[in-house]
């Protein structure tokens, strides 16, 4: 029987991670006990940091998970926990408590399930607390970010906790060939982002919420740090005859776009109503900062804009390499609106994007995974 899982990621629930994909369908198979976030820095006395600790506390004195999708969305043998933790990377006090609290709250619950000696898979190098005290198996550690470059993180703490995962490791998994050349190669393959093909290919529906006349640029996605919003306000700005739709929460000050007549920011929409907007705009927008952690990421909306047919318009980074004939690219921001007219004219190549993904689908990422797994 597949050994299983004790998996610390991000809360799980909202739009899917990449891990969310991978382990949610290892546990068609595998018991899997997944551990919300411990999150990656100090939290700050602010709105949203308050709301989230206060939404973590009510999970645990209710014994749910917030932010968890309904049990129906998830595969009946992966349980959500949130844990007892103290989110300061760094602090040896918060260290102690969370390797004794989390010892505590787990191995009753890897008890109960009959988990003898299983995987601890971990996306988050903040875990390094509890390894060894679980009464774990491998360790796997499953890198889809630059922790030393992404936004929002303590870098110093967290990068010497990755330093001391990778040393205690098993195995590495890496998203993008950047990421992987950081690690060990003995010890490390490269697992590229996947999609859920079916989801972004089959026809589906236009939202009603979509501008009815003119040609549409569209993006969804986290509206943070690394996301150029102002390159697409001058954007929007040059280009009045085109409406730009925008999905997702705001992390940063957006009050340029809301400005403007013909931006539209709609908010986050559910993972399964997506191509119901990305399908029906005329071109895809990746506007990315050139950053570090833009140059090391393998962004999941690529492969999905991509299954979804329309053009692509981005900014130049290395994960488009591989899709270099199907997306249009420029280095240059001040040349990202002839970028966009040129990508509207891409129309009738939907097939041949899709083609480059139709071959990469999570099912396939899961699948390799899985086969990694059982050969430690």
């Amino acid at each position: 029987m597949p050994r299983g899982i004790v998996a610390f990621a991000e809360d799980w629930g909202g739009l899917p991670s990449s891990t969310q994909h991978i382990v949610g369908r290892l546990a068609r198979d595998r018991d899997v006990i997944w551990v919300n976030s411990i999150g990656l820095r100090r939290p700050r006395l602010d709105r949203r940091d308050l709301a989230r600790v206060a939404g973590k506390v009510r999970g645990l004195l209710s014994g749910r998970a917030p932010n968890a999708a309904p049990s129906a969305d998830r595969p009946e043998r992966l349980t959500v926990v949130s844990p007892m933790a103290v989110s300061w990377p760094g602090s040896g006090l918060a260290r102690f408590v969370n390797r004794a609290a989390l010892g505590r709250q787990l191995r009753g619950r890897i008890a109960a399930r009959g988990m003898a000696r299983p995987i601890l898979w971990t996306s988050l190098p903040t875990a390094v607390s509890v390894v060894g005290a679980l009464g774990e198996g491998p360790i796997v550690y499953y890198c889809g970010d630059d922790f030393g470059a992404l936004a929002g993180v303590d870098h110093g703490p967290v990068s010497a906790m990755e330093r001391e995962l990778v040393e205690r490791a098993d195995l590495i998994l890496a998203a993008s060939e950047a990421l992987a050349a950081k690690f060990p190669a003995s010890r490390t393959a490269l697992v590229p982002h996947g999609v859920d093909f079916a989801l972004f290919s089959t026809p589906a529906p236009r939202a009603a919420d979509l501008p009815a006349a003119g040609p549409i640029a569209g993006f969804y996605g986290s509206i943070a740090e690394w996301i150029d919003v102002e390159l697409v306000a001058r954007c929007a700005t040059t280009m009045p005859d085109w409406t730009f739709v925008l999905i997702g929460q705001a992390q940063v000050d957006v009050s340029g776009l809301q400005a403007l007549p013909n931006v539209r920011l709609l908010g986050p929409r559910p993972h399964a109503a997506l191509p119901s907007y990305a399908q029906h705009w005329d071109v895809s927008l990746l506007p990315f900062r050139d950053t570090p952690q833009i140059r090391a990421c393998n962004p999941l909306k690529l492969r999905e804009y991509l299954a979804a047919g329309p053009p692509i318009a981005a900014i130049d980074f290395p994960a488009l390499a591989p899709y270099a004939d199907a997306v249009r690219a420029t280095a240059d921001p001040a040349r990202f609106v002839e970028t966009i007219r040129l990508a509207a004219g891409d129309r009738a190549d939907g097939g041949r994007r899709r083609g480059h993904v139709a071959e990469e689908s999570w099912d396939a990422r899961a699948s390799a995974v899985d086969a990694l797994l059982e050969a430690l």
